[in-house]
């Protein structure tokens, strides 16, 4: 059967070595940011500070570009968050990085200062940066254009230092001697920010950060991380414990009950034709296309149910309830705003055909009254 070929990348760098990929993606309700990064070449990637509940998204996102997972990295074993590493390795078979300092449970790429975690033809040097917590870690591209510095430096700020074995003089050494020595076009990409702050650079921090930058000395900095008398984060309780686990749950989840459906980045449930052709007894199929369409030379998917899209809303009771639905038009496209309509009404079980008759025609299932000419 035809596969649909994998889709051009865009590229956000090229400089030092092959074409690179990368995503900035952001949990709100942490957050947290999340990094992709790929060899636009060969395809392989890597994904920095997953989150455990935005797993869905990321996988989509990572599937959609045709990506080959290495490995999911954390900048260290977050108290605020909880990592989504042992769900990316489950469903991808990457690696799950983490220092080996953190002493964490699952973790099959223990790292440590100096080592170089590569993916395709570019890679990321990892620098021991502790003093937020001891097994803090930045990840530096190959060619020193980004860093990716977790907590241990964040926009004009800088980790706490008042719980799991952090200290100021450590991280004031660390911010200093291995992030802040960077050249200063490098851009500096933390963990976390809560006001909207994206990007930095390591010429902002050395001038603007109010902890260490300009003249601030060593005594400045301890004085100021000393005496800030921060709560705990309020997920503290659940998010270490869950991240020495490298994010695995204690018990084990429980998989969807009607159909393996996938959510697409824009999060959408979908399911592929292989799989509906194979199950059209168990579903309904409902075609969103106009009646010429379905009457049409692109033909219909047999015992198909058709509600034009105009006609959803008013004509839902003609809509079987006791099965699942799988919502079907041309390309995809249609059925997906159908299905998102219906979804918005209530109704659980239902899908897009992922690619539409399109991709099933493509795949090789017929399609009843098509033009075979």
């Amino acid at each position: 059967m035809a596969v649909a070929p994998a889709p051009a990348l865009s590229l956000a760098a090229a400089a030092g070595g092959a074409p690179l990929l990368f995503r900035q993606l952001f949990d709100a309700d942490t957050g947290t940011f999340t990094y992709l990064l790929a060899d636009v070449p060969t395809r392989k990637g890597v994904i920095i500070d997953t989150v455990f509940e935005q797993h869905g998204r990321d996988l989509s996102l990572i599937r959609e570009l045709g990506l080959d997972l290495v490995a999911s990295i954390d900048t260290h074993a977050h108290a605020d968050h909880l990592t989504g590493s042992w769900l990316m390795h489950e469903a991808t078979g990457c690696a799950i990085g983490l220092a080996a300092a953190a002493g964490a449970e699952n973790v099959t790429r223990p790292l440590a200062h100096g080592d170089r975690v590569a993916f395709g033809g570019r890679s990321v040097e990892v620098r021991a940066t502790p003093g937020h917590t001891e097994g803090c870690l930045t990840f530096v591209l190959d060619d020193q254009s980004m860093a990716f510095s977790g907590d241990a430096l964040l926009v004009r700020g800088c980790g706490r230092c008042d719980f799991q074995q952090g200290n100021a003089h450590t991280l004031w050494n660390s911010i200093t001697e291995q992030i802040l020595s960077l050249p200063d076009s490098c851009l500096l990409y933390p963990a976390h920010d809560y006001t909207g702050r994206a990007v930095t650079s390591v010429a902002e921090e050395k001038a603007f950060n109010a902890r260490l930058g300009g003249n601030a000395t060593e005594r400045d900095f301890v004085g100021h991380m000393e005496n800030m008398k921060l709560p705990h984060p309020h997920r503290i309780a659940e998010a270490l414990p869950g991240n020495m686990r490298s994010g695995k749950p204690r018990e084990a989840s429980i998989a969807p009950v009607w159909a393996p459906l996938m959510r697409s980045y824009a999060g959408l449930p979908e399911l592929t034709p292989a799989w509906v052709a194979a199950h059209q007894s168990d579903v309904t199929v409902l075609d969103v296309r106009s009646a010429e369409e379905f009457h049409g030379p692109d033909g219909r998917v047999a015992g198909s149910l058709l509600i034009p899209l105009p006609e959803l809303e008013s004509r839902s009771t003609e809509i079987p309830v006791d099965c699942p639905l799988v919502v079907v038009c041309h390309s995809g496209s249609r059925s997906s705003l159908a299905t998102q309509q219906l979804l918005k009404a209530g109704r659980q079980q239902v899908a897009n055909l992922r690619g539409g008759l399109n991709r099933w025609a493509a795949e090789g299932y017929p399609l009843e009254g098509a033009d075979e000419a």
